[in-house]
């Protein structure tokens, strides 16, 4: 199979919201996904994009992406963050992660970051595995923390803020 990896355009992110909600599905939350295209074309393509995007071809259409962005590390400086990595459920196994991962690993390395870091579900063990396999590290002793909008505003409101 062939596989072209290229950045994404604005005309992609009807494919690349369709991943994010299969994404959203293989998580086990296929509620969750609330941003729409024009929210990716709007934050991803102005003049400050909030990220960058990979998406990787096969068969004439778009079946996986890397979404990405920078961070900033107060030990390290500057990192990438990489938010999500989704391939179609059809093309699972056939190399399209590991060139888009590849991607994601060379974009980091061009950008001169110190570290290029993601979550990964402690259920997705195919997928843990993968990361530890290429010389990644997988923290077990880190727990995810966030907040979302209506515990934003209840905690401002708390504090009287809002």
């Amino acid at each position: 199979m062939d596989i072209n990896v290229r950045p994404a355009q604005p005309q992609d992110m009807a494919s690349v919201l369709e991943l994010i909600n299969e994404l959203a599905i293989f998580e086990k939350e296929p509620d969750a996904v609330i941003i729409d295209e024009q929210d990716l074309i709007r934050d991803g393509f102005g003049e400050h994009p909030a990220f960058h995007c990979f998406v990787a071809e096969a068969d004439g259409g778009i079946q996986g992406m890397a979404l990405i962005y920078f961070r900033y590390s107060t030990w390290k400086g500057k990192t990438v963050h990489l938010e999500d990595l989704i391939v179609r459920e059809a093309y699972r196994g056939k190399g399209i992660g590991s060139a888009l991962y590849t991607e994601v690993i060379q974009f980091a390395a061009d950008q001169g970051v110190k570290r290029t870091e993601w979550v990964v579900l402690n259920w997705n063990k195919p997928a843990a595995d993968f990361y530890r396999n290429s010389g990644a590290d997988v923290l077990e002793d880190w727990d995810t923390v966030q907040m979302h909008e209506p515990a934003m505003h209840a905690y401002l409101k708390n504090k009287g803020r809002l």
